[in-house]
Parts: C-alpha cells; structure tokens; sequence
C-alpha cells in the first residue's frame, strides 16, 4: 500500500481496501505486539482499551472503524522496538490494578456477549469458499440459499439430493457440498433455528413436560401416552421397541430469536423505533400512542427506562391446512406480534414470529392453556430475570426483558384466550354482567340492543319512548372490568382441562360466563394491562356487512328479516313489554294465517337489481382490490363469495353509492354513516379529537338502526363496535391489531402442509427456516457473509415459471467479474 496515499482506514468500509488493510494490520500487529493470542483493540469502541483475540479484533475493526494511533512510529510496517515497549507499557494488563479495568470492562458491558460471539463465530467459520478460487458464494450461504429455495418451490428432499448430486458433476471436485439435505438442517439448526416436540395427552389435559416429561399416561384422564402398548411391538427384547406419541405439540423457543432481533445494527435500531424514532405530534400512530402503553410505564417505570426492551403480543387463530373444506381438521399456530417495531414492520411475515404449534384435528378451545405452559414459562422468566444481549448498534450488552400486553384473535378466539364465554346471556366481554341481551324465542338466539345508554345524559333520544322499546333510558355505559377486579373474581376457579371434563353451561338461575381463569394471569403484571384481548375489527366488519347486505337483499338463509323474526317481535312486546318497530309486527288473519307488513328497507326486483348492479360496475384501480365483480350475481340479486377485505372495500366504498341509489334516505344515512365509522377507524394515524365524535355517530347509527331493522339483526357483532373506539383511546389503530396479518401469515402455512397424514410436521419443516424468523441474516450474493451484513429479513428467491430457471443457485457461484453493492453501516 502507498504510505503517501490516505490510509486504508479512510475507505469504506465495505470496500476491498478497508478489508485488506484490516487483514494486514492484524497480521502485523499480532506478529510483534501479541500478548497471549490478544492485542489491544484499535476500534473507535474499544480505543486500545480491551484486549481480544484475532476474530474479534477484525469483526470490531470492520463494524466500528479504525482509530489510528497520531505519531507516525504506528502505522503498517513502522513499528519500531521503543514503540512496541511503551505500547505494551501502557496496554498490557498490569497486576497492579487489581482487576479494574476487567471490572471496568464488566460494567460497561461493550461487545458481544457469549451467545453473540458463538453466533458471529459460526458465520466466521462458515465462509470457506464453496471451491477453490470461488468468490461469489460461501459454503454456508450456498446451504442457506438452497434450504430457502427448497421451502419457496415446495421440494420434497429427494428432489434436493438429485439436485446436489447434479451440482457435484458440475462444480469441481473440490466444491464442499452438502451430501444430503438432513446435513443441511444440521447447520441451521447451529444457527438456532430449532424447535422441540413436547408430547400432549390426545384429549388436550396435559403435556409431557417438566415434572411429567417422563410420565407414560395422562395423570388427568389415564390415556396412554403412546399410540400403541409396547405388548404389540417387535417381540425381540433386543430391539427398541418404537413409541409413537399420541398428539405432538411443537415449540419455537423464542429467546435466541428476540436476541438475534438486536445482532444487526439496522433491526437493533428499529427495535427502538417506538421511544426514538415515533412522532410525538398528537396522533396515534402505534400502540405506544395508545393509554394502555402510557399506563404501563407509569405502573413498571424501570422496566419502560429501558427502551430495547421487548413487548410483544400474541395472536392465535384455528384453520384448516387442507385445500378442501371436506375434511375436518383444526390446527391453531400460536404467533407473536412485536410492538417495538413501527407499523409497517410489525405486521410483516418476517417479523411474526411462530412460536407454538398445536395439532388437530379438533380446536384445544379451554384447554389450549395446556399448549402455552412452555412459552408462558419463557416469558416469565424474561420478565423476571431478563436475558444478556449484544446491540450491535451500540456495541453494548444489556439485560433485555419482555412482557406480553396483549392478545389478538377473532371473537370465538377471545373466549379461548380470556376464558369468558362470548356466546349466550353474557357474550359481551366489555360490557360483561351489564350487557343488555334478549333471548329471542323463535329465533333461538340471543339480541343485544339498548344502544341508548352509550348517549350524552342529555340527549332527546334517551327519552324517546315511541321510537324505541317503549322505556325511557336513563341508565350510565357499562365501565370495563378491571385486571385486578377479574383476578379477585377468579382467584379460586378450579381450572379443569381436557375434553373427558363435563362442559360447563349457563344455568338461568345462576349463569356464569367465565369457563376458566386464565393461565396469563400467572404473570403478575397481566392485571395492570389496560387492554388485555383485543377485539379484531376485521371480522366484526364483515360480519355487519354480511347482515346488512343478506337482510337488504333479502339472501335466503342471510337475512334477519324472516318469519321467525316477525313474530319475535309480538312475543317480545306481550311477554316483555318491549316495542321493537311495531309497523313490522305481523297480524293474524280470520283463517288463521299470518301477514306481515313490509318494511322501510324493502325493496323490489329492480331495486335490487340495480343495488347489485352499482356495485359490479364499480371500476377500480388496478391492484387496489381483488375482483369483486365476480361475487355478484346480478340475476339472482345475491352478493356472494366474498372475503374479509372483499367486504372491508365495498363497505367503505361501494356499500353507501349503492344505498343511495336504492334505498329511502330513512335508511340509507345511518347506513353510509355505519360506512363512514369504519373507514375513520381504519386511519394509520388518528386525531384524538375526532375519537369522540366517531364514537356518538356508531352510538347513533346503531340507534337508526334499532328502529329500522329487527331485534333478529342485531347479533353480538353489530353490538361490538360501540367499544372500537375506547380500545383504539387505549391501543392505538386498528391496523396494528387485527387479524389481517395473521390470516396472511396462516396462508403461507396452509401452503407448506403437503402431507396430508402430517400436516402440522410439513408446515414446521417449511416454516422452520422460512417464515418463523429462521433466517436472521441477509446473504448478499456478491459479497461476502460478514457482519456488516446481518440483516433480520431473510432472502426469497423470486418464483421461477419454468424448471430452466431453476439452476439460478447454480449461476450465482460461478466466476464473473465482481460487483460490490455499496452499503454503508
């Protein structure tokens, strides 16, 4: 190198020049300066301070900077003999201090911990060139890259085997490879990318884990735990006999993964997005907006002072991993939402983080508390005791603690998760012993109404008695349960799991919603969460949609305008004295027929054609939403097929254009009101200030609504979005915390079950590496694996229509000329 040029540690650092100066400045200095396979660290961290070895000092040179000594006598190759005396004079440990720069050293706690150098060490071993003079990949990106292209095109492992053998006829000889791809999953799971199989009694009373990981049958029910006895094995004692579990549940362990999140200097500072890097201009953007967060911190101060760390979520859904509906299985993965990241990376499939999959074929319901012992247990002990991290972004360790605020599921879901039934007298869990529910005797179902009670004291409605039930209302809201109110309700419930316990069911005398005490309440912080179980906004969207449109097109089988709500309606009015839109009340004729009247919202033939009509002819741009044309049938005056975001479009849309055409004004506003409410709750980020008014015209519109339509429509999701705006006051918006993502993230694992006869060990096979934050680094192609290019999001080929395309792994390790992509830490 020429001394009169500038020094190598004035490039970049993701130059060849910074590289080679590295290599020859460590080679040198270790040659004349080295004291016990270690020299003083020239980073801009350590500043000759530390003392590391070979590894570490070039992977601290290269992450940090190079900080060269002033006087000349330092530099490459002018190293004289009184310089190397008064170096060691003033760098090497003396016994005279007693330890304290070590101590020093342990208190400032900079560089990688054990767990962070065994990781970097094993990408440092890892690139040895994939065969002599190969420049373009490393043997371990070649493993990883081929893993990642098996699990995007659904390759089966033979395919794999023929494909590293066609690979070895056409590398040369000395090319490392692979021999099979069982030696494959042997380096990633080095990497930390593993999971346990933690055997379950097949009727969901208990695991095998813990004290009963050696047990044989279920301590609850007596079923073996084995799908054979060991009487029906090989009858040759010599041989093993093979036991075959019965139900298998398979765990993530999620704390090398939330450790991993602070390895790359890029995710380490997302990972403090929510305290640094948010908006603090009034509107609420993410959950840290929210009161719940705000609250939080105010109760756990030294745990909010730390802001790397962790609060998480947890969101669970059931769904079926075969392509048919004819089958009945229900598997039900347990996910991880990350709040510290900002909004448009917390919901993102690479950063949802699989951490429980429990096996069908039947939902575990009550007792899928059983399924969350192992990772409530690693929760627990990351909030008590924390766990030691490296910050590749500071280059410091701390003690990184987690704590869990909340839930998302749908609302079958928050029963399994809460432990209060949603279903009967009480299904509410907002309103809980103060929901208004009536049972509807012909319809055989219970309605939720009185509305009213959520207007100002002061409004004319609350007096209104002809267009409502008949009763003047002067009743206050319902006030949600508190954490601590629950947990002194429950503190003696006994918890009965499994499926041989007798259900429990309301009595009319004395009914009880809660069917068991939840297991998150073990953590001692769990009562203090303003906002345990979120409501998800996506299925209580398309649920009232689904009511509007099957009862204003009068879709059989959809409508809530039938017979049996007729006459729901007398029944009421002469056993309760309640009068719910009397005109609709039928009348009993001298034959003894019946004949009901029609209703505001009827319409004809032609009305309802043209209703279907506007909305086929809708046109929209391209990408903006999926075909809806092709769910309406315009013949049959039916608006069917539709998804949840097929339904979230049109009701912001589509839904008050067609009403205005069509409908009376009567009933056309509260319905583009009810339109309106929904797309103000879907904001990315919300005026506090306009919170209130969202909230008195969804009151109101489901006031309208209480006088137009009857008592049949109004299920318990057209009452729940009277509480979409106190848990967006205490959580932030919606779209951080619905189920969208997760029902994204369940399709990529529907697409990884192949074996019907195993569908949740296909879907960890694939998912394993791909989806669950396998991957904790980004291979770039033309470079290297090193440190200044770990990145969290792992690398997708992109989908290739033709087998030719295939052998793009191949293309990538031959020579060609060199491109250096410029990056820049």
């Amino acid at each position: 190198m020429d001394k009169g040029n500038k020094g190598w540690w004035e490039f970049p650092r993701w130059s060849d020049v910074y590289e080679q100066g590295t290599d020859e400045y460590i080679e040198k200095a270790f040659a004349t300066r080295s004291q016990g396979n270690q020299i003083s660290c020239p980073c801009c961290t350590c500043h000759h301070r530390y003392w590391y070895g070979r590894n570490d000092v070039r992977d601290h040179i290269i992450c940090n900077g190079f900080v060269p000594r002033n006087d000349e006598s330092f530099h490459l190759g002018r190293m004289g003999p009184e310089r190397e005396a008064e170096d060691l004079q003033h760098d090497e440990p003396s016994n005279m201090n007693d330890g304290i720069q070590e101590l020093l050293h342990d208190a400032l706690r900079e560089g990688p911990n054990e767990e962070a150098k065994k990781f970097l060490n094993l990408i440092e071993e890892g690139q040895q060139e994939l065969y002599s003079g190969c420049k373009k990949m490393s043997r371990l990106a070649f493993t990883i890259r081929l893993y990642i292209y098996k699990c995007d095109h659904k390759l089966p492992d033979v395919a794999i085997a023929g494909l590293l053998e066609f690979f070895k006829e056409v590398l040369p000889d000395d090319a490392i490879l692979p021999t099979t791809m069982h030696e494959a999953k042997k380096v990633l799971k080095l990497l930390g990318l593993d999971y346990k199989k933690i055997d379950a009694c097949p009727n969901d009373c208990m695991l095998y884990w813990a004290e009963h990981a050696n047990a044989t049958s279920c301590h609850v029910c007596g079923t073996s735990r084995w799908k054979s006895k060991e009487s029906d094995q090989n009858d040759n004692c010599n041989e093993k006999p093979r036991r075959i579990p019965s139900k298998v549940l398979r765990y993530f362990p999620i704390k090398k993964r939330l450790q991993r999140l602070y390895m790359c200097a890029e995710t380490a500072s997302y990972m403090t997005w929510h305290k640094y890097g948010r908006e603090n201009d009034g509107l609420l953007r993410h959950p840290a907006d929210g009161q719940a967060w705000i609250n939080f911190d105010k109760m756990y101060p030294s745990f909010s002072n730390e802001p790397r760390n962790v609060r998480l979520a947890l969101a669970t859904d059931g769904f079926n991993p075969f392509q048919t509906m004819s089958i009945v299985h229900s598997t039900w993965p347990v996910i991880l939402v990350n709040y510290n990241l900002p909004p448009w990376l917390a919901t993102k499939s690479e950063f949802l983080m699989l951490s429980l999959l429990i096996p069908g074929p039947l939902s575990p319901g009550n007792s899928i508390d059983v399924y969350l012992q192992p990772l409530m247990k690693d929760l627990d002990d990351l909030r008590e005791f924390g766990l030691e991290t490296y910050d590749a972004s500071t280059n410091t360790r701390f003690d990184m603690h987690v704590a869990l605020l909340s839930t998302i599921s749908d609302f079958p879901g928050y029963a399994m998760l809460s432990g209060w039934s949603t279903k009967g007298k009480f299904a509410c869990p907002c309103c809980h012993y103060e929901v208004d529910s009536v049972y509807l005797k012909y319809s055989h179902k219970f309605c939720y109404m009185s509305h009213r009670k959520w207007l100002d004291l002061d409004h004319p409605w609350r007096y209104n008695k002809r267009s409502f039930n008949g009763h003047i209302e002067a009743r206050n809201e319902p006030v949600r349960l508190t954490g601590g109110e629950i947990e002194e309700l429950l503190h003696d419930f006994p918890n009965e799991f499994g499926k041989e316990q007798p259900k429990m069911r309301q009595d009319a005398d004395d009914p009880n919603p809660w069917r068991k005490f939840s297991i998150f309440f073990k953590s001692p912080y769990w009562k203090h969460c303003d906002l345990r179980h979120n409501l998800d906004v996506m299925h209580i969207e398309k649920n009232m949609f689904d009511n509007v449109i099957g009862t204003l097109l009068a879709i059989p089988g959809k409508t809530k305008d039938n017979v049996a709500a007729r006459r729901d309606l007398k029944n009421l009015r002469e056993e309760k004295g309640l009068r719910w839109v009397p005109e609709l009340e039928g009348k009993e004729l001298e034959d003894g027929s019946e004949e009901f009247p029609t209703s505001m919202f009827w319409m004809n033939d032609n009305e309802k054609q043209l209703f279907c009509q506007t909305i086929r002819n809708a046109k929209l741009p391209q990408g903006y939403a999926s075909n809806i044309s092709r769910c309406v049938q315009v013949g049959d005056r039916k608006i069917t097929g539709y998804k949840s975001h097929d339904a979230h479009f049109m009701m912001h849309y589509l839904l008050p254009i067609a009403a205005k055409e069509t409908l009376s004004s009567h009933v056309a506003t509260p319905i583009i009101r009810m339109s309106n409410f929904f797309k103000g709750i879907w904001k990315k980020a919300i005026d506090p200030q306009d919170l209130d008014n969202l909230q008195s015209e969804i009151v109101e519109t489901l006031c309208q609504f209480e006088g137009i339509f009857p008592p049949a429509f109004f299920d318990i999701m057209v009452h729940l979005p009277v509480h979409l705006v106190e848990e967006i006051k205490l959580g932030g918006p919606v779209g951080i915390r619905c189920m969208y993502a997760i029902e994204r993230y369940l399709r990529e694992l529907k697409s990884d079950a192949r074996n019907k006869g195993r569908p949740e060990a296909s879907m960890q096979k694939d998912s394993w590496p791909k989806n669950v934050q396998g991957l904790w680094f980004d291979i770039l192609v033309n470079q290297k694996v090193h440190l200044k290019v770990l990145l969290i999001i792992p690398i997708k080929l992109a989908p290739h229509k033709n087998f030719s395309q295939s052998l793009v792994i191949l293309s990538r390790v031959e020579e060609r000329p060199q491109r250096r992509n410029k990056l820049e830490l």
